[in-house]
């Protein structure tokens, strides 16, 4: 089995000329479809990258026998984790356009020339290959209506929108490449760039694709949803700290201000204080104003530390 060491990437790296493409496929027991990828992919990068992401089975065999440069991961990290070391290996290739494509065949490699355009005419720092804005795809309606869901609170607390939030075909320019470092290991990675891209004003661009669905999906539709539910809250929290705590802290005051004038009331009425009600009011404020100042708090930290990093750019 080859597998690259970085040493050696950076040394290949140098002897290919500039306007280089760079496709990056990260992997988890592909074996039966990452070949066929891998081969079709080289007729349009001058390097494919295989992140094997802890595979139990031959896809780091096979993706090496296809003409891929592979990567290992001795132990599974999930997407995001193999996205960071692709990213890696393609900063260190000197790539002018990065495309990320998923190893299980559903998406059609010939379209990564669409793909690719806005990013080589300078028109987008991230391309996303979008199922939705035509219909190609025969998409199955349990996915559609999750999409929409998660395209729906992903779009609402990045404060970028897009049609296809979750999808795996996109192209990155060297610009988007030196700000994407991901802190999400799972499938929430995809929804982790539109926060970065927010924050760091990255242009981004969608462009339609086709998806094909040949099998049953491998992980259970609930657990995955769940999955990708709570990255996108812990994603919130980490780059919307004053949305995420602000809001629901000042739910819980307006509730507790509500219970507050409804144990007045009760009070009013009877002359005796309802305890329990009274407990829960006084609950409902505290948490809220400690919610509220922990979003201001954060943010300021969070704006500061953007500042010393933009500055030391």
């Amino acid at each position: 089995m080859s597998i690259v060491l970085e040493q050696n990437v950076v040394t290949e790296a140098q002897t290919f000329s500039t306007g280089r493409v760079v496709v990056v496929i990260p992997a988890f027991n592909e074996e039966r479809f990452i070949g066929s990828v891998v081969v079709q992919a080289k007729s349009y990068a001058d390097t494919v990258v295989v992140v094997d992401d802890g595979s139990s089975d031959k896809t780091a065999d096979v993706a090496v026998a296809a003409g891929a440069l592979v990567v290992q991961h001795e132990t599974n990290k999930g997407k995001g984790g193999a996205l960071n070391t692709g990213f890696s290996y393609a900063r260190n290739l000197g790539a002018d356009v990065v495309v990320t494509i998923d190893a299980d065949g559903q998406h059609d490699v010939e379209e990564i020339l669409a793909v690719v355009e806005p990013v080589i005419r300078q028109q987008a720092d991230i391309v996303i290959g979008s199922r939705y804005l035509v219909n190609r795809s025969e998409v199955p309606q349990h996915r559609i209506w999750g999409h929409w869901a998660f395209n729906f609170l992903t779009n609402q607390v990045s404060g970028t929108a897009v049609t296809d939030s979750q999808s795996g075909f996109r192209a990155f320019s060297p610009t988007s490449l030196e700000k994407l470092f991901f802190s999400s290991a799972g499938f929430s990675v995809e929804s982790e760039m539109q926060f970065i891209a927010g924050e760091h004003n990255l242009k981004l661009v969608e462009v339609p694709i086709t998806i094909y669905y040949h099998d049953a999906p491998k992980r259970s539709v609930w657990a995955h949803g769940l999955t990708v539910l709570n990255g996108v809250m812990r994603l919130a929290g980490q780059y919307r700290p004053l949305l995420f705590f602000g809001l629901s802290g000042l739910v819980m005051l307006l509730s507790g201000i509500v219970w507050g004038m409804w144990v007045a009331n009760i009070f009013r009425t009877t002359q005796q204080l309802a305890i329990g009600y009274a407990l829960i009011s006084v609950l409902l404020f505290i948490i809220g104003n400690i919610a509220v100042s922990t979003g201001v708090i954060l943010h300021s930290i969070r704006s500061m530390l953007i500042n010393m990093t933009d500055n030391r750019v």
